[in-house]
């Protein structure tokens, strides 16, 4: 499986403002009541991005991880700042190919579950692989 990461953290994005600070125009001399409810624009990186530096977007190639709604193709939101506890799906590199899977911590043993019958779980022995964990998966965006 390989993932491809195609934006990093150059998007500057609106985080010092919030919808609410967009001015509306008030051309008859006092607002309208429904106003005080109408919504603005959605920005989709301050709905879905926590930390800018940390986050990074990859497209997924492979059917791994079917089972969790992540197919060939789709675009993962990856955070690095994200603690990996077990029950996570993450991003990690083993012998220095990138794995998308769930993380499975239970006191001495790691594996990496993969979301189809088609594949097996990875053990990790960490003492003789290269391993690390990249980051943790916080969205998932597929065209329907």
């Amino acid at each position: 499986m390989e993932l491809e990461q195609f934006t990093g953290m150059n998007y500057k994005g609106t985080k010092r403002f919030t919808q609410w600070d967009v001015p509306t125009a008030n051309a008859t001399g006092f607002g309208a009541a429904a106003d005080d409810y109408m919504e603005r624009g959605i920005d989709l990186n301050e709905q879905l991005i926590r930390n800018k530096p940390a986050t990074f977007f990859m497209r997924v190639s492979g059917d791994a991880m079917t089972g969790a709604g992540i197919f060939n193709g789709d675009v993962v939101i990856v955070d690095r700042s994200v603690k990996a506890v077990s029950g996570k799906v993450v991003i990690a590199t083993l012998n220095g190919e990138m794995l998308i899977r769930r993380l499975e911590k239970n006191l001495n043993k790691l594996r990496l579950v993969p979301e189809t019958p088609k594949l097996s779980p990875i053990d990790v022995d960490i003492s003789g692989a290269e391993f690390s964990i990249w980051g943790v998966v916080t969205y998932v965006i597929h065209a329907l």
